[in-house]
């Protein structure tokens, strides 16, 4: 167990990389000022310069990424319920963001950013649940019509 969370959090920190680029790409292109924006401003003030601000979010971004991938084994248990390896994966995934969310100044550091950025967080992570359960329940669906065709 321990071996696949260290491969897929390997696996995930690249792709979270990748999904950051992506991210400040678009941003930048619906900026629309002809100039490609690495992090926010905030960040850069904090870090002294754009360099040291993008190497952090670089490595925030890593980290984001491995965790997402590492948190995918948990539901690999079989021996847990859908419900514990939902709010278990939830929560390492929470608990994850929140903080590299915060310091990479994705939210703005008030009570009100903060409660956004989770209201925001769990809408998404639940829609993308809800998508991932009612697919995986029509894949089981046409694969026990099969196995009834077959008999």
């Amino acid at each position: 167990m321990k071996k696949k969370v260290i491969l897929r959090s390997l696996i995930g920190a690249p792709i979270g990389l990748s999904i950051s680029f992506i991210i400040t790409l678009i941003i930048s292109v619906i900026i629309n000022k002809g100039e490609y924006y690495p992090v926010v401003p905030q960040l850069t003030a904090l870090c002294g310069n754009e360099l040291n601000a993008v190497v952090i979010q670089t490595i925030c971004s890593l980290l984001y990424g491995a965790a997402f991938g590492g948190a995918s084994v948990i539901w690999e248990i079989e021996n847990w319920s859908l419900l514990k390896q939902t709010v278990i994966h939830c929560l390492v995934i929470s608990v994850s963001m929140l903080p590299i969310a915060y310091c990479m100044y994705w939210m703005p550091h008030s009570f009100l950013g903060i409660a956004g950025y989770i209201v925001i967080f769990f809408f998404i992570y639940f829609f993308i649940w809800f998508a991932q359960y009612f697919a995986m329940k029509k894949r089981i669906q046409e694969f026990n019509d099969k196995v009834k065709q077959n008999d």
